[in-house]
């Protein structure tokens, strides 16, 4: 919204006192009048309708600038939604395909005439297509840098560039948004021999008003980072929600439009990567930005948090049953070949006696604006009308047919067993004193060692190691370390856990957590930890290639990278569009973008 300018200020106090003494003809309102007039013609082009209509319906006479400017925004913000919406169409993507395929048709490109075209499918606003032949068969890799500023060169080997090919088909990924940048080409022969080809292309337009390049509050340039790029899974939105890739120097390298809520992990497999586009739907995209793959949860269930893949490549789903009076206590099915989706556990039921003793209660303090499930103002995190007893926000699903599940609400991390026939109770690993009294006490793992347990944990990743005994693998966590179960408020976390946070607002730590699961002794042991910023609700936590791990503390937006003794390497904080960062995870995109 643009700042007011002293003049201007007077100006719209004039205007209202023109309306306040009922001067229909007065000065004020004349200035107005004309400033709106001039703005109509400079700046709104085909909104202006948009904007007339909105200002009629609201019963507004004299536009303000301020006014205007609202209206604009809303308009543009509808236009984008409608596009955002049209681009996860199956018509549109098929459109978009063969309306590239016969531009790229109409002339011959090889080395010497790069066929290139900005983000052709809608899912990458920075991305660009790549087309062009050889005569001998050659290996590529690229650089994108940009001359005119102090932006680090982002240089990668596209997917199939490591191989010796003589038809290049690839999304270049890097580009600086509305900058022009240098691409070079790099050709390696089978006998060595290379040649650079270098074309100059400027960057499109960044569709949110993200920063280019996120605020370090730690660098470390001595520690080798990788080459992936961290994805921001969720910087939560009221209006167009957006997933985004940052390298290594905080730059951005992507921004995928989604259709609103998370893109909560993503999945790879034959080359596709999935991830979620809304509360109901869940994609398949090529490394092209092609949309190739489309499940739905029907009308029965919404997904939250987390889902996995089974062995046979079927999506294994936290969800919430619409019919019922609980939420986020459920997980489906989504078949590969069909789409058919199926229930496969409700916790309440297999939680029976516990969840009748539990009170309606959510984390949320009001409900969603909306009901319907699929409207882009649904909440699905609250409601005051139904129960979040369990609240599961993520889930690890095992080759063995089991998952491991955590639960914010009771802060407790639940194995389950053969959930895709007889879905039973394992173990958990949580707080003696919160299950005392209940059927599940005895489920519970002995804690070997002194040490508090989680509160309200995220982002629980099974972790095996091939120099462990059978039965023995690491449990790694983001601990919240904030005690507040609102079903169960006779339930004391402070006097029964030494250290937790019972403010959502609270000044202490969060923690990294580690632990070493002994399944044959029925022990869990903490072998890891350091503290964090503080987080009550969501982030995550990632062990990564080179022994650092990456951190995301959601509420305050900072997320970073530590050596495994705790020690900060680098740190960036991302301006909130809302309340939170929902999840960073890095990915090197092996045989998706990069070879």
């Amino acid at each position: 919204m643009p700042k007011k300018t002293d003049e201007s200020k007077q100006d719209h106090e004039k205007g209202a006192s023109a309306q306040q003494s009922g001067t229909p003809g007065g000065d004020g309102q004349a200035a107005a009048l004309s400033r709106f007039g001039r703005f109509v013609r400079s700046r709104m082009g085909k909104a202006s309708l948009a904007v007339l209509v909105v200002l009629i319906i609201t019963g507004i006479t004299v536009a303000t600038q301020d006014q205007i400017a609202s209206a604009i925004e809303s308009a543009r913000l509808a236009k984008l939604t409608e596009k955002v919406e049209n681009i996860y169409t199956a018509s549109y993507q098929s459109n978009a395909d063969a309306t590239l395929k016969a531009d790229r048709s109409k002339s011959s490109h090889d080395e010497n005439n790069i066929y290139v075209k900005d983000n052709p499918y809608g899912t990458n606003t920075t991305g660009l297509y790549v087309y062009f032949t050889t005569s001998d068969a050659v290996k590529v890799s690229y650089t994108v840098s940009t001359p005119d500023t102090d932006y680090a060169d982002f240089s990668a080997t596209p997917d199939k560039g490591d191989e010796y090919v003589t038809t290049h088909e690839f999304q270049v990924i890097g580009l600086i948004p509305g900058k022009n940048n240098t691409i070079t080409f790099t050709l390696t022969a089978k006998n060595g021999k290379q040649t650079t080809h270098t074309i100059e292309h400027k960057g499109a337009k960044l569709l949110s008003e993200v920063e280019v390049q996120l605020k370090s509050t730690k660098t470390n340039t001595s520690t080798d980072l990788g080459n992936g790029l961290y994805a921001i899974l969720g910087n939560d939105s009221d209006g167009q929600d957006f997933m985004y890739y940052y390298d290594v120097h905080g730059v951005i390298r992507g921004e995928v439009p989604i259709l609103f809520y998370r893109s909560h992990r993503l999945l790879f497999r034959d080359n596709i990567m999935y991830f979620s586009a809304s509360t109901h739907e869940i994609v398949g995209m090529n490394s092209l930005g092609k949309i190739v793959k489309r499940y739905n949860t029907g009308t029965n269930y919404i997904l939250h948090h987390d889902y996995g893949m089974d062995s046979d490549g079927n999506l294994i789903v936290l969800a919430t049953d619409l019919r019922k009076s609980t939420i986020q206590d459920a997980i489906i099915k989504i078949d590969a070949k069909s789409g058919k989706v199926s229930r496969l556990v409700d916790m309440s039921a297999l939680y029976s006696s516990y969840e009748k003793t539990t009170e309606d209660a959510t984390l949320g303090t009001k409900s969603s604006s909306t009901t319907d499930s699929n409207n882009k103002n649904f909440d699905a995190d609250v409601s005051d009308i139904k129960k979040d007893w369990l609240h599961l926000n993520t889930i690890q699903v095992l080759d063995d047919g089991s998952v491991i599940l955590s639960s914010r609400e009771t802060s407790t991390i639940i194995k389950l067993n053969d959930i895709e026939s007889d879905p039973t109770i394992d173990y958990m690993i949580g707080e003696e004193s919160f299950w005392k009294g209940t059927d599940f006490a005895k489920y519970l793992l002995k804690q070997d060692g002194s040490f508090s347990n989680t509160g309200g944990q995220h982002t629980v990743t099974y972790q095996s190691d091939s120099s462990l005994p059978s039965g023995q693998y690491y449990l790694y966590m983001f601990d919240n370390n904030y005690g507040v179960s609102n079903t169960r408020p006779d339930y004391d976390w402070a006097a029964n856990t030494p250290g937790i946070n019972t403010s959502y607002t609270g000044t202490g730590n969060s923690r990294y957590y580690k632990y070493l699961v002994d399944e044959n002794a029925g022990t869990y042991k903490l072998v890891s930890s350091f503290d964090v910023p503080y987080s009550p609700i969501v982030s995550s936590a990632q062990d990564l290639f080179n022994g650092t791990i990456l951190v995301d503390s959601g509420v305050p937006g900072v997320f970073g990278v530590y050596e495994s003794d705790g020690t900060l390497i680098s740190q960036w904080k991302m301006n909130l569009r809302k309340n939170i960062v929902y999840r960073v995870y890095e990915y090197d995109f092996h045989n998706f973008y990069f070879a």
